[in-house]
Order: C-alpha cells, then structure tokens, then sequence
C-alpha cells in the first residue's frame, strides 16, 4: 500500500497495511541519523517512513523552515519578527509590535508583497509529491501569528484592555492565512488543509475558553472554510492542554487533531479517542517529554502498542505522530522501537535509505549527461517512497 491510499484509508478508518506515519525530528536528531543511515538530513523524513509530505507557506516557514547552523546566528523575517537560533530552534528576539500604540498596530502592514514567495515554497514537494499524502501548512494562523507581532505581554493586554483592537487584528491575521490558504488550494493538487494556532499551555488554555471562543473562534472557522469548501480534510494543531475547546474545534470543522501532547491535563489520547473518535481523526500521542528519552526500549513497544491499538480501536481514525519534535536525547534504540511496532523494521528503515542512496547517485549521474534511467520508487519499498 502506498502512503496516499494509506493516510486516506486510515482517515476512512478502512484497512490499512500499517498505522500511517508523520514524525518531526529535531534539527539535531535528524543530522544524526543522517549520518548513521549515510543520506542527506532532507531524506530522513523519507527513509524513515512518513507518509506526509508539506510545507509552511505562513511565518511557520520563518520559524522552522530557515536553519542556521550554530546557535546565535539571526535573520529577520518579512513580518518585521527578528529571529536567533537557541537551543537548536529559532526563537523570537524582536517583536516588531512591541510596545506600539494602537495607531502603529492597526497601520502594519502584512507582508502580501511576498506571497508568491511564500506559495512557491509548496513546488518542491509537490513536484517530489509521488505517491505521498501532500498538506499546505498556513499556520500561525490567528492568536499566535498576532502574540509574534506583538509580543505575548502586550497581545493579552490588548485582548484584556481594547479586545476590539484585538479581535480587529485576529481578523486580518485570518485574512492573511486565508489569503494564503485559498490560492495554495487553487494551484496545488493537496490532501489535505493543515492549519495552527497555539493557544494552550502545559496546564491549560492560554486565553480561557470564553475569551477563545468570543475572539479567536470565528475567525478560525472561516480559516477552517477555506479547506471543507474544497472537500479537503482539516488538520488543525495545537500543543498543550487544550481539552476545553476540542468540541468547538469539531463544530467549526475540524477532521485531523495534533499533536494530542498526552503529559498534559484532559489530553489522555485514548481517552480523547472514545469521546472524540467517531467525529473526528488524530495525529500525535507518542509522548517525547519522558518515555522516548528516558524510557527503555520494551517500555517504548509498549506504551506505542497500547496507543496503535486504542487509538485505531475503530478501525482506523489515526496517524502515528510524536507529541513534539523527537529529541537529541532520544536514544536510536527507542526510535528504532517505536517503528517497530508501526511495523517498519530497522532493516527496513536501512534498506529505504540505500535505496536513496542509489536514487541519488544516478540522479548525479543523469544531471551529468549520464543516459543511466531510474524509477522513482525502488523495487519492494515499504513505505512512503
């Protein structure tokens, strides 16, 4: 089975030959096992099996998707949000709202004149797409997109103190995303919509649920629209203890829950399953605070056993997914575990990456003016080539 009609059976909840995966590596987690499987750090995705392939076409991509080699290192992006390397991720240094009056706030200006830009980030992997599951990331969309213009201090002062401001500038935030999400559907043959908007904590909500559901909700449903009008499923993430507002997230559309960090309060994910499992579909669960750093590898088949089977206890409904990026400290034992039990084999994983190996040496080759042909899919793959 390949990972298309894998990811769309399991959305289904039809059968599946394995659990479908989407797991993100931490820069230095997949820099080492680049170098233990001999591939480049943007094959590992692919060698170790994900059937998801996507990219931000939002400031997700400011975030994540510019890499810089040591920690200190900066780049600004085209929001005007200064960004420095720490600890192996971009953090913000500069919001370029902070400390603005309401004048300067409501003159900003989105970066539109780059949209373009932003959309042909999609070409990459739609013209690698194969036979993988393809997803447009929009996120930030709404809260967090407008906390890194502002600042988070002054973005709650302005949602508690001139919520009209606020709610004025979750709306253009939404306008942006939508803009974004509207023309990557019309150009780019997806699978789904992947949204974003970080609005909890490790103990709970960030704004209560009343607050969240007054300013952030309506626009979110409209972000939402753009993917159901277009028959696509809805991925929504967002991190944190956000139990009080998964039933919201439902009403307005929601398909696809990640990444279901399952250390925090109300986000056990099998119990999210029975109440939330025949609406809707999950992606996430695999804790990476305490069992895949610390635990052994039995604990790890099991505890990925135990959520498998609870979490496709229907018949399908979900992906396989850490509950973050997979850390430095993760020990390969572990993840090799971990894999096992989704039913790819380190063999299998090794196999994968000699065959990538091959693929890009003949395509060395051919760009050489060899006249060598290869297919795009090795002969026996198992997984999302």
């Amino acid at each position: 089975m390949m990972s298309r009609e894998r990811v769309r059976n399991a959305l289904q909840k039809q059968p599946v030959d394995r659990v479908p995966i989407f797991m993100w590596f931490h820069p230095q987690t997949a820099r080492r096992l680049a170098a233990m499987l001999e591939i480049s750090v943007a094959h590992v995705p692919e060698a170790m099996g994900n059937d998801v392939r996507q990219a931000w076409v939002n400031n997700n991509h400011a975030m994540e998707g510019i890499v810089h080699d040591r920690d200190g290192e900066r780049h600004e992006d085209w929001w005007g949000i200064r960004w420095v390397k720490q600890y192996g991720f971009n953090q913000i240094e500069r919001f370029p709202l902070t400390g603005a009056d309401r004048e300067r706030v409501l003159a900003y200006g989105f970066p539109s004149d780059h949209r373009e830009e932003l959309l042909n980030l999609m070409r990459p992997v739609v013209n690698r797409r194969g036979d993988f599951w393809i997803g447009c990331d929009v996120s930030p969309c709404i809260f967090e997109m407008y906390w890194r213009l502002r600042g988070m201090e002054d973005a709650m002062l302005d949602i508690v103190g001139d919520p009209q401001l606020a709610d004025e500038m979750f709306r253009r935030c939404a306008d942006f995303s939508i803009a974004l999400g509207e023309a990557a559907c019309d150009r780019y043959p997806l699978d789904w919509y992947w949204t974003g908007d970080d609005v909890a904590g490790q103990k709970g909500m960030m704004l209560s649920p009343r607050t969240w559901r007054a300013l952030v909700k309506p626009h979110l449903a409209r972000v939402f629209e753009v993917g159901r009008k277009r028959g696509l499923p809805v991925a929504y993430h967002c991190c944190g203890a956000l139990r009080p507002i998964i039933g919201d997230l439902v009403d307005i559309g929601l398909d696809v829950l990640n990444p279901v960090q399952c250390n925090c309060p109300g986000m056990d994910a099998i119990e999210l399953k029975r109440e939330f499992g025949s609406r809707i579909a999950f992606m996430g669960g695999v804790d990476t605070q305490y069992l895949l750093p610390n635990g052994t590898p039995a604990e790890v088949r099991r505890a990925t056993q135990r959520l498998i089977e609870g979490m496709a206890s229907d018949g399908g409904g979900y992906i396989l997914a850490a509950s973050h990026t997979i850390s430095p400290e993760t020990p390969d034992d572990n993840i090799f575990a971990m894999y096992e039990v989704a039913g790819i084999t380190r063999e299998e994983i090794y196999d994968s990456a000699a065959w990538i190996r091959v693929r890009e040496t003949m395509a060395r080759d051919r760009r050489g003016g060899a006249s060598a042909r290869v297919s795009d899919r090795g002969p026996g793959e198992h997984s999302a080539s």
